[in-house]
């Protein structure tokens, strides 16, 4: 990031609650983003003490707010992350609308050494299955489950579940545990 963290306007945990009632956030789509938040703060502190500089306020705000634009898009065949985004940037916070943005397809530029915030996002996201926490093979599989209806929509998700085991793979290299050690928080969350 060429920015330093001081110059990123982030907004509070309770801004995005705020925000989640303001654009009528569904109870489960709420619940889905709370747990996505605690994956991605959970690999984002532990990539932070490997000494990866990552500014973990913005990547709670970007994924308590990720699904901002869902609501509002079901039923239609709007993007809900280009959605979210617009929203999310209109209310000032550009750098945040970027994690939105990429929540669902993580952009591939730069360094493919640096780990972003957004690739964490993105992480956590494909390892929430509605409210728990999974393997990226469950998740895929419900995915393709619901959505592969065609042959180009099994190739797309096809290609998304291949980008996803990179990422795990690139963010996993620096720890000192597994992807499987992150379903620990179906059990810490429900406590």
């Amino acid at each position: 990031m060429a920015e330093t963290f001081q110059d990123i306007a982030v907004p509070s945990r309770a801004d995005c609650l705020s925000l989640m009632e303001q654009y009528d956030m569904l109870p489960n789509i709420r619940e889905h983003s709370l747990v996505v938040t605690a994956v991605a703060l959970e690999l984002g502190s532990a990539l932070q003490e490997t000494g990866i500089p990552l500014h973990l306020p913005l990547i709670e705000a970007g994924a308590l707010l990720h699904d901002i634009g869902k609501t509002a898009c079901l039923g239609t065949s709007r993007n809900h992350a280009d959605w979210g985004a617009q929203i999310v940037d209109s209310v000032g916070y550009p750098e945040v609308a970027e994690l939105v943005r990429e929540h669902i397809v993580v952009s591939d530029g730069g360094d493919p050494t640096v780990i972003q915030e957004a690739e964490i996002v993105n992480y956590a996201d494909k390892r929430v299955l509605h409210t728990q926490v999974v393997t990226l093979a469950v998740r895929f599989a419900d995915l393709e489950e619901r959505y592969a209806k065609s042959r180009e929509a099994r190739r797309h998700l096809a290609a998304l579940a291949e980008k996803a085991r990179r990422l795990e793979a690139k963010l996993f290299s620096h720890l000192d545990f597994t992807p499987y050690d992150l379903l620990h928080l179906n059990y810490d969350n429900h406590a």
